[in-house]
């Protein structure tokens, strides 16, 4: 992933220099819901992205917003469901909630999903994340069961239509 949306963000493959950038984005976000940050638990893949993400064939973007990061958005392959993947670690800082850059992610790591033949998009998040949870919904996300993270309370699956699998692996942006 490397495109530019709205002209102010620059939504990208994660490097080795974003690992306390993206964790910071994250440890922000969920102490504004009260949620843990667990550094040696749920969140302990954010130190290496390079086996959680890249060994898997996921995939790890940063949004980046005048050379900050300020939102992260991932996804990799699990055994949950058929030829499955789980999307990780969607949060934006508040200052750029409200802009319709969740939605862009969204739909983005949909397409780059669908595009490496996936047919099932599964995510845990927590009822707290009101936004979050909404945007799923709205975007065809249908509650299922199964929470594996303890902070969670929400499993959402979608099944990708065998027409969305066979995009051409160049996309316009969204």
């Amino acid at each position: 992933m490397d495109q530019h949306w709205q002209g102010e963000f620059w939504v990208r493959d994660w490097r080795a220099g974003d690992r306390l950038g993206a964790a910071a984005v994250i440890e922000q976000v969920l102490q504004e819901y009260g949620l843990p940050w667990e550094p040696e638990g749920a969140d302990e893949e954010l130190f290496e992205i390079e086996t959680y993400y890249w060994q898997t064939q996921g995939e790890f973007w940063v949004v980046e917003q005048a050379g900050q990061i300020v939102g992260t958005a991932a996804y990799y392959p699990i055994s949950r469901g058929e030829k499955a993947v789980e999307i990780r670690k969607m949060y934006l800082l508040p200052a750029v909630r409200g802009l319709g850059l969740g939605r862009y992610l969204l739909q983005a790591l949909e397409q780059a999903i669908a595009q490496r033949g996936f047919q099932e998009i599964w995510l845990e998040t927590v009822t707290v994340l009101k936004e979050a949870v909404q945007l799923y919904e709205n975007q065809g996300y249908q509650r299922s069961t199964g929470v594996e993270t303890a902070r969670c309370d929400l499993v959402y699956v979608k099944y990708l239509p065998e027409a969305e699998r066979s995009l051409p692996s160049e996309f316009p942006p969204v």
